[in-house]
């Protein structure tokens, strides 16, 4: 039988009946599901059924259960979300601190890398807090020109650590950088720095607003330029100076030149070319070396500069120097300082070991009378100068026109004899050589120009041209082939001399030049005699040497010429085994009036007697000087008593193509 319970509803004692549970009942249950599972955070389980329990104290036990299974699995289901929502909840906070980390070490390598920057550039920044202007960073090139530890500067303001004139400049440029609110690059000024001495600063600043967009702090770039400004003057200085003495060079010349001729043409004065040039330079080179050379050009610049007084002197280059003489009335403000200048390098030079004395020879050209423009002053002044060297070294000439025409002249022949070779108007002519006892023993060859515009051209007059010009290159080939050519044609085995300039020594092969011709002309090589003069040692020793020696190696013979002039050096005797010397024709001509000059001979006979070397005397024109050369017993002799240079038909006889060989009456 069923129960009735206390409120009247069926069912047994420990079971609920579903079958007549009331749907009321069941979304009271429901609802109190939904209930705990919203509310179980604040409320326990057995408060839950407690409150249950006495509100429905109909309810048997299994009804309890029932709701406690239903509130057991929700709290389960509650649990495992709230455990979800924690997970996530944990690991986005674990998420975010991460983040956060990894941003806030960016952003420490980001400031590491700018702190890095900032200390490495290789300029000076600064940054200064307004509105005290106290520095609030330095960079380390900062530390390092203001001299002192940064922390002793940071706090402070530049008047606390520059000079006040430096302070006010600083100051000044802050000033300005406010009221531009701009960047600002102030130029180059010149400091005085605390530890660094005067120096040379390009600056540049901005101002930087804070967060209120106004401005907090001012930013300044220091460029230190000094090496640089040094740098630059120094090049400024060598593109207008010269390197040995350090006096203005041609470039700044020539454009003293041009303002000294514009302004005398707008003032309408006058003023002074003067163009010098050390006597025999080339030979002080050649025997004491570049070394002394370069002494002395120092030294005669140190003297030039000590008398010019306010006039421009610059050196051209070589041993050539020029002056612009503006002050004072011309000409005799420049012949003053011509006799200034010829005085101070009167005397013995020291340089190093050497004791040396130098001339100069000085060349004058005066605007506007010799000229209105720098190329033709110029001109006109060297001109003079040659005019000087060629009439007495050592001494002032002014220009005349007559130079001009010489000038004109000079430079015609250069011209001219380009073409020379090539249109046939050079020619040998051949000078006998003779024993002591008259018989011709060979001849020189030497080479003569009949121009068609300037008729016959000395030989003194187009052979130093040529040397100038670098024609004596070709001409000394021409002159050797047709030498040996017509040497190679004579019926008598006849020697053949050539003269060799120190020009070709210098440019060429000469050796295998040398073995073409003789192989091409078909002359013995021990029938040509090769002259040079000392010349050609001097201007590169080793390399002459070298070029004898194989020279000689061919079999051509090898003989010094001019002998006794310049600085002869005993010293080539002895360095190279040469097969003849050859007495300058000035100690012969002297021979009947000056007793030094038989002297000098009868040593140089001697000289030649105990190297076992024959002896030629040149310039033989009298029976006076042949009767001395006999009694000293000189070997050869060559001079117009001799023979004079002649074409090779006028001494047919000599070279056997005459039916019978001539001989020379010396002695009668």
């Amino acid at each position: 039988m069923e129960k009735t319970t206390s409120n009247g509803t069926g069912g047994s004692a420990g079971r609920s009946d579903w079958n007549r549970r009331s749907v009321q009942d069941a979304v009271v249950i429901f609802g109190v599901a939904v209930a705990c599972y919203a509310c179980a955070e604040y409320f326990s389980l057995f408060d839950v059924v407690s409150r249950l329990h006495t509100a429905h104290t109909g309810w048997a036990i299994d009804d309890v259960a029932v709701v406690c299974i239903v509130l057991s699995v929700a709290l389960a289901v509650y649990a495992w979300r709230r455990l979800q929502d924690v997970t996530q909840e944990v690991q986005a906070r674990r998420a975010a601190e991460a983040e956060v980390g990894t941003t806030i070490e960016r952003l420490n390598d980001a400031r590491r890398f700018l702190d890095a920057v900032v200390e490495n550039v290789p300029a000076v920044i600064t940054v200064k807090e307004l509105p005290d202007f106290k520095y609030a960073l330095i960079n380390r090139q900062g530390e390092k020109w203001f001299g002192i530890p940064r922390e002793q500067i940071l706090g402070r303001t530049a008047a606390d650590i520059y000079p006040k004139a430096t302070a006010d400049v600083i100051a000044a440029h802050d000033r300005v950088l406010l009221a531009s609110a701009e960047p600002t690059v102030f130029g180059e000024h010149t400091v005085a720095t605390p530890h660094a001495g005067t120096r040379v600063l390009a600056v540049s600043g901005v101002p930087i607003p804070g967060a209120d967009g106004m401005p907090q702090y001012v930013l300044n770039v220091l460029q230190d330029v000094t090496e640089r400004k040094r740098a630059e003057a120094r090049i400024e200085h060598l593109a207008h100076h010269d390197t040995l003495t350090d006096l203005p060079n041609r470039t700044a010349f020539n454009e003293c030149l041009q303002g000294t001729i514009e302004k005398a043409a707008a003032e309408g004065t006058a003023f002074a070319v003067l163009c010098l040039d050390l006597d025999r330079f080339k030979e002080v080179n050649d025997i004491f070396g570049h070394a002394v050379g370069d002494g002395l050009l120092c030294e005669i610049a140190k003297r030039l500069q000590a008398v010019c007084e306010g006039a421009f002197l610059a050196r051209l280059g070589g041993d050539e120097f020029t002056i612009i003489c503006a002050d004072g009335p011309q000409p005799p403000a420049t012949e003053a300082l011509a006799d200034r200048i010829l005085r101070a390098v009167e005397g013995d030079m020291e340089i190093g070991d050497q004791v040396l004395q130098a001339g100069l020879s000085i060349g004058v050209a005066i605007y506007p009378n010799d000229g209105t423009d720098s190329t033709v002053l110029l001109a006109n002044a060297d001109a003079a100068l040659y005019r000087a060297k060629v009439e007495a070294r050592g001494s002032i000439r002014f220009f005349a026109p007559e130079m001009d025409q010489r000038l004109r002249r000079k430079r015609a022949l250069q011209h001219e004899l380009r073409a020379a070779v090539a249109r046939a108007e050079l020619s040998l002519h051949y000078q006998p050589l003779a024993s002591i006892a008259g018989e011709v023993v060979g001849f020189e060859a030497l080479v003569r120009w009949n121009s068609p515009t300037h008729g016959t051209v000395p030989p003194t007059e187009f052979i130093p041209l040529a040397e100038e010009s670098g024609l004596i290159i070709s001409i000394g080939e021409w002159i050797l082939r047709e030498a040996c050519r017509e040497a190679a044609s004579w019926p008598r085995p006849l020697r053949v001399a050539v003269n060799f300039s120190p020009v070709q020594f210098r440019h060429g092969e000469l050796p295998a030049l040398v073995h073409s011709v003789l192989l091409e002309t078909g002359l013995a090589a021990g029938r040509l005699e090769v002259e040079i003069t000392e010349g050609v040692l001097m201007d590169d020793f080793n390399r002459a040497l070298s070029i004898l020696r194989r020279l000689k190696n061919l079999g051509v013979r090898i003989a010094m010429d001019d002998f006794g002039t310049g600085y002869s050096s005993l010293s080539y005797l002895q360095s190279f085994p040469f097969d003849k010397i050859k007495i300058d024709q000035s100690f012969i001509a002297n021979l009947e009036r000056n007793p030094q000059s038989a002297a000098i001979i009868r040593a140089v006979i001697g000289l030649g007697r105990g190297l076992e070397l024959p002896i030629v005397a040149e310039g033989v024109e009298t029976k006076v000087q042949l009767a001395f050369l006999t009694r000293e017993a000189c070997d050869e002799v060559q001079g117009y008593l001799v023979g004079r240079p002649e074409p090779i038909e006028n001494y047919s006889e000599f070279v056997g193509r005459a039916s019978k060989p001539g001989a020379l009456a010396l002695a009668g």
